[in-house]
């Protein structure tokens, strides 16, 4: 997604939750990574009316982010590390 036409990305309250929880299993996502995954995905698949972005995190790893587009602004629904050979990243 190219970030020229997004005004701002915002969290949902259950995203920021994601950051601690993710943090209790080792995985420490900061909100720039996720900011970079939405803003600059290696991969970006459609759902519905979320968009799906994906990047590498870690050798092992990709950060998967659904978000929507609500007026024009970027609002992050979830994220999640993934297998980067399950989703090709």
């Amino acid at each position: 997604m190219a970030s020229g036409g997004v005004k701002k990305i915002s969290f949902t309250k259950h995203a920021y939750q994601k950051f601690e929880f993710l943090r209790k299993y080792g995985f420490d996502v900061s909100e720039a990574s996720v900011r970079e995954t939405v803003t600059n995905p290696s991969h970006i698949h459609r759902r519905d009316d979320q968009l799906l972005a994906s990047k590498p995190f870690t050798q092992e790893c990709a950060l998967r982010v659904v978000y929507k587009i609500v007026n024009g602004n970027v609002v992050v629904v979830t994220f999640c590390p993934v297998k980067r050979e399950r989703f090709n990243v």
